[in-house]
């Protein structure tokens, strides 16, 4: 499952746009992850400093 983003915890920084090997985050106010592109790596969650993106199981 792609990962999911926590919109109230997450704080629009960006971390998780910029290490996404497959360009599959945007942020505006809040990061969204395009499930169509999103390969599962981790690395946005990994990246996020408050921690509002997880993968799903």
């Amino acid at each position: 499952m792609p990962a999911k983003v926590d919109e109230d915890a997450c704080t629009g920084c960006g971390a998780c746009a910029e290490v996404c090997p497959a360009d599959a985050i945007t942020v505006d106010d809040t990061a969204k992850v395009d499930p169509e592109l999103c390969t599962e790596c981790g690395a946005c969650t990994e990246e996020c400093p408050v921690e509002a993106i997880t993968l799903e199981e």
